[in-house]
């Protein structure tokens, strides 16, 4: 047997073990990760190679063993696949990425990573993930189909060596002198049984080929191999699915509904979604971590939460995507922002919608459960000029004044709608109470109109956006002018409105200079039936709900003056016109001016800027009554 000779590595594999360790790797056990991959790539080489060589076929069953010395501080990965020459093990193990390392480290530093070479299944940078693990590493191989086997050994150190050796059967071993266990910095015991099963089933449980390793009495395979979502639909149970949901999700309440789909075509993936019957806590919480679509490749488990793979309205999807043709960054936890996640994600999203939309056709109950516990997420995807909004509007569920104890869609709004109607009116506040009683929508209600109630926050940023639904546009009844009937009906009104308006002129203008420090203008109104008066913005004003959002968010608001409008046809303001006529210098006119202004507040569900004068102003006027 010849001697072992010295080869040195590229001059920049120093700084490629650096950024190894420093950089591209969140978390150090990925290294087992990325060598039970390797070897899963040698077993399938084997295994195709097999199909048209019968000497590379034999009755050893193909699979991968995990080997531990604790008493030495070793860690053995081998497998009986297509193993590698000399030559193949020089060119993989001392040049990566085969452009060069030098182009590599170029090209990594300048991105982040975000940017190197698809590196997948080669054998070579992944590899170098032990050095992260281990002081020294030796890999013992053998090429199938030959007889000599070669033994190579580094400390990372820029050289490594290599000589003949001999191995029994054709394959690859991997081993590692580990360094010292500093589970502060990431480093912890990979001799302990239980920590390579864990790791093994947090990264590699679904690898097509056994994965062994000698347990407290007998060998034992720790991955289960099962990867339901390639199985066949009809040979999975429901029990089946739900517990993979909750393998997944760590969510122990069964899930709403799955979705199994297979993408064909340019890029091919295989996915098992799944629609969640309640919401996590953090689902509001942009800074925080959710568990939403696993990714894997090959069934090699790649990362925790794919957030490219759907949008932010629907991050409560949970689930699994799996796809052979993804192209990743040299770490695997990166993926390249390319055409084939674009076409899968936009797979995806049509195949969540098609289901949402089953559901609300073939299964209320659910659906109101699914729109009760994610409708103001869905909703979010409004806020997005790339999506399609008509799609979530046909999703939408809505609070309206046609029926105080359910909800409904807009599709039989707009078939409720009144002839001539052009379009949907809407309010949007705290709660769907205190909109009920809102006096804004008092006369829309009594001449046969429907408004629609929203409630959630987001309701207030969607809405401020151009949107129509079946070519009707958006129309707040707290803001601008709300003009209803035919052409010549709203001419009528506003003839007669403009009448009442001179004989309401004084009493406007005092109103006006009182409370000139909180509005912009006092008028009369026609939105009003039962209430004395109300406040509303002008068309582009900003609405006080959003102002209060952007205050929460510690920006700083610009007052918005709003409008006081009158009933004239209310007892109130008749009667304050008749004081104002006989005496307009008495002073209970001034109370009443703030009375009546935080009477509009109230209404409405806000809060009166000065409650100490408006208690004043309601004791005088009490005690005088009385």
């Amino acid at each position: 047997m010849s001697k072992p000779k010295n080869h040195e590595f590229q001059a920049e594999i120093k700084q490629l073990m650096d950024l190894m360790i420093h950089s591209l790797y969140t978390h150090k056990d990925v290294f087992l990760r990325e060598l039970i991959s390797n070897s899963s790539d040698a077993l399938d080489k084997l295994r195709f190679q097999g199909l048209t060589d019968d000497s590379l076929t034999s009755d050893e069953e193909l699979g991968i063993r995990l080997n531990a010395d604790p008493e030495n501080r070793m860690l053995f990965v081998s497998d009986n696949g297509i193993g590698m020459s000399k030559e193949e093990l020089i060119e993989n193990l001392g040049t990566i990425a085969r452009s060069g390392t030098k182009e590599f480290l170029q090209a990594a530093k300048a991105s982040g990573g975000e940017n190197a070479p698809d590196l997948i299944g080669q054998f070579g940078v992944g590899f170098y993930s032990s050095f992260m693990v281990a002081d020294r590493v030796e890999v013992l191989t053998r090429k199938a189909g030959t007889e000599t086997a070669t033994h190579w050994r580094s400390s990372g150190d820029g050289t490594y060596t290599i000589e003949e050796a001999e191995r029994e059967t054709s394959g690859t071993t991997i081993i590692m002198h580990l360094k010292t266990v500093d589970e502060e910095n990431g480093l912890f015991d990979y001799t302990d049984e239980f920590v390579l099963k864990s790791i093994v089933k947090k990264y590699s449980d679904f690898v097509s080929y056994p994965i062994r390793m000698k347990g407290k009495e007998e060998d034992e395979t720790i991955n289960s191999m099962k990867a339901i979502w390639a199985r066949p639909r009809d040979e999975v149970t429901e029990d089946e699915y739900k517990e993979f949901y909750k393998h997944i999700s760590h969510d122990w309440t069964d899930p709403l509904s799955h979705v199994s789909v297979k993408m064909e075509g340019a890029v091919e993936a295989r996915s098992l979604l799944y629609i969640p019957a309640k919401a996590p806590p953090d689902l509001y919480h942009h800074e925080m971590s959710y568990h939403g679509i696993q990714l894997y490749v090959r069934q090699v488990f790649i990362m925790d939460e794919c957030k490219d793979l759907m949008p932010r309205h629907l991050r409560f999807v949970k689930g699994v995507v799996d796809s052979e043709d993804l192209s990743l960054n040299v770490s695997r936890e990166i993926l390249q922002q390319d055409r084939q996640i674009s076409a899968i994600r936009k797979f995806l999203v049509r195949k969540i919608m098609e289901e949402l939309k089953r559901l609300k056709k073939d299964d209320g109950e659910k659906y109101l459960t699914f729109w009760s516990e994610f409708g103001p997420v869905l909703k979010e995807g409004l806020l997005a000029y790339n999506e399609k909004h008509d799609d979530i509007f046909n999703l939408m569920l809505c609070a309206s004044s046609h029926d105080n104890a359910t909800l409904t869609t807009l599709a039989d709004y707009v078939e409720r709608m009144k002839e001539g109607q052009e379009k949907i009116y809407f309010m949007v506040g705290a709660n769907r109470s205190v909109l009920e009683s809102s006096p804004h929508i008092e006369k829309l209600v009594s001449d046969g109109y429907e408004v629609l109630f929203f409630t959630d926050r987001v309701d207030e940023v969607w809405l401020q956006q151009p949107s129509e639904f079946d070519e009707r546009k958006w129309q707040s009844v707290g803001q601008g002018e709300v003009d209803v009937g035919t052409a010549e009906e709203k001419e009528k009104a506003k003839i007669e409105l403009d009448e009442k308006a001179k004989d309401y002129d004084g009493l406007l203008q005092f109103l006006q200079s009182q409370l000139d420090e909180y509005i912009k203008e006092v008028r009369l109104s026609s939105r009003l039936a039962s209430s004395a008066a109300c406040l509303v913005g002008d068309t582009n004003d900003m609405t006080p709900q959003m102002a209060a959002i952007l205050r929460e968010m510690g920006q700083e608001v610009p007052v918005v003056k709003r409008i006081l409008e009158l009933n004239p046809n209310h007892e109130l303001v008749a009667s304050l016109q008749k004081r104002f006529d006989s005496d307009g210098t008495n002073s209970d006119l001034e109370e009443m001016a703030t009375l009546l202004y935080g009477q509009a507040i109230l209404a409405e569900g806000g809060e009166i800027p000065d409650p100490a004068t408006f208690s004043r102003s309601l004791a005088t006027l009490m005690a005088r009554a009385i």
